[in-house]
């Protein structure tokens, strides 16, 4: 036998055929055996799809204020299932992480972003947000990622790359800069900045999970791959450091995010009001619960739901990122025996289910880790230490602020032309009077007297556009806006119901 081969034995069995230590402590290699390999990635989907499922029934009902400890939130056994019968959206977190899974599974781990954005583009569920405005770029005829950019999409920041960018994380163990990757050629179809950077944080959370069973290592760590300059980084940071000053009061640390990056400014929905579907105060909820819930399962999915907002993702990041790293069989039967009923079904408009899941992600971990390098000494895999690199600074919505928020509740033929100072404007909105599901209306846009575009505007739910026009590129100053319908119908109206308008810092 070659030399070689028996000192990579013999590592294996110095390092035991299980879960290891954590890698921060001089360790070049990790050792994972592939049972152990197997019951991390089970654990991975089991979390995420529990904790979206226990806070289904507080998401976005708590908003700017905790949901205290007398508050109870229902589970059972048959929770999950319910969820599944009744309202199989909530589980977006899990189906559109599943449908890059199914193209990997289809076109192998180099699978180009035109295949991510053709499956994501033909996908039928519901979608709100980032997701909804970058599959009707797609549908429009844009190109990934330009169906990202902020330019492109007022949600840019949303949550919704962050909730979705598991699936790169479990498919990368204990290879974050790989997890990094596969998030740039997928999470860029409709995410861009603070919104990218979610997902490429929680990915690389996951990743270091298979390797470490220190939360607090994982964490830090895994922010390695993010840029410093940027406000993300500067939000996770300040959860570390405040998780360090009050170990024992979360509300406390929660308190303080709450006074220092609650602000938005970017998603419509969320200006002006204490709605936040922000990545970085809901990506500080993660934290939260992985932080102060120091690996007890049920201690973090609960404080990452009760600090409210998007309460059913962040519970179920919190949840992935721990059911990975304690594994499946780890996680309590209280909790397990809700996925029970439900593994052989598939979720919403796809055709794998959690089972399913399970076994294309593994075979993907096994082959990314061969891809990459990393040894196998019969049923272990020896996962060698990877020196974190962090990804491009990305700035979105740079030096502009809300300088007016405006009900207006009038059809566009009653507010034109419409005047506003400033250097851009979103304007909300909606297509109403009993049209047909297939009618797509058309609006041109008139800027200072000069054709800016033509906006699609279809009726069709998962087609529609979330707001019915927005730029943000306008010189500072005084500018009209004039809209027309193209294709008007009897009975029909386009109504503006907000205009939120920017200007620069």
């Amino acid at each position: 036998m070659p030399k070689r081969n028996i000192i990579w034995i013999l590592l294996a069995f110095f390092f035991m055929p299980h879960m290891t230590a954590a890698v921060h402590k001089g360790k070049k290699e990790v050792v994972l055996s592939e049972p152990t390999l197997r019951d991390k990635v089970k654990g991975a989907w089991a979390g995420q799809t529990l904790g979206c499922s226990y806070g289904g029934p507080t998401e976005f009902k708590f908003l700017g204020t905790i949901i205290q400890d007398y508050i109870p939130i229902p589970w059972d056994k048959h929770m999950v299932k319910k969820w599944y019968d009744t309202f199989p959206g909530l589980y977006d977190d899990v189906y559109v992480d599943l449908t890059f899974v199914e193209v990997f599974e289809r076109c192998g781990l180099d699978a180009p972003v035109d295949s991510f954005a053709a499956a994501f583009r033909r996908a039928e569920y519901p979608l709100w947000h980032a997701n909804q405005v970058a599959r009707y770029n797609l549908l429009q005829g844009m190109k990934a990622p330009q169906s990202g950019y902020w330019k492109n999409n007022p949600h840019a920041h949303c949550i919704d790359f962050q909730i979705e960018a598991d699936f790169a994380g479990i498919m990368s163990p204990g290879m974050p800069n790989q997890a990094a990757e596969i998030c740039d050629r997928v999470g860029h179809i409709m995410s861009y900045g603070e919104g990218w950077y979610g997902g490429v944080y929680v990915a690389a959370m996951y990743s270091l999970a298979y390797v470490s069973n220190d939360v607090e290592y994982i964490v830090k760590e895994a922010l390695k791959v993010i840029p410093e300059e940027s406000d993300f980084h500067k939000c996770m940071s300040d959860v570390i450091r405040w998780h360090r000053k009050y170990p024992n009061d979360w509300k406390r640390t929660w308190f303080e995010l709450q006074n220092k990056w609650s602000e938005e400014i970017s998603c419509p929905e969320g200006i002006h009001n204490s709605f936040n579907i922000g990545t970085k105060i809901n990506g500080a909820y993660i934290l939260l619960g992985l932080l102060y819930g120091q690996g007890d399962f049920t201690k973090t999915i609960d404080i990452s739901t009760r600090a409210g907002q998007d309460s059913d993702c962040n519970p179920a990041s919190a949840a992935g990122i721990l059911g990975t790293m304690i594994g499946y069989s780890n996680i309590p039967e209280y909790w397990k025996e809700a996925l029970h009923e439900v593994e052989d079904i598939p979720f919403s408009n796809t055709d794998i289910s959690l089972n399913k899941a399970y076994d294309m992600t593994y075979r993907h971990a096994c082959d990314m880790l061969r891809k990459h390098g990393n040894v196998k000494a019969g049923n272990d895999f020896i996962i060698r230490r990877e020196n974190i690199r962090p990804v491009a600074l990305e700035v979105a919505f740079e030096n502009l602020k809300v300088s007016d928020k405006l009900t207006i509740e009038k059809s566009i033929d009653d507010v034109n032309p419409f005047s506003f100072e400033g250097t851009g404007l979103v304007v909300k909105g909606y297509v109403a009077g009993g049209l047909p599901a297939d009618y797509t209306a058309e609006m041109e846009v008139y800027i200072d007297g000069k054709f800016y575009e033509t906006t699609a505007l279809p009726q069709e739910l998962n087609h529609r556009k979330c707001e019915l026009f927005f730029c943000y590129d306008r010189p500072a100053g005084q500018h009209t806006v004039t809209f027309k319908w193209k294709n008007p119908v009897p009975n029909g109206k386009i109504w503006i119901t907000e205009i939120i308008i920017y200007t620069t810092k």
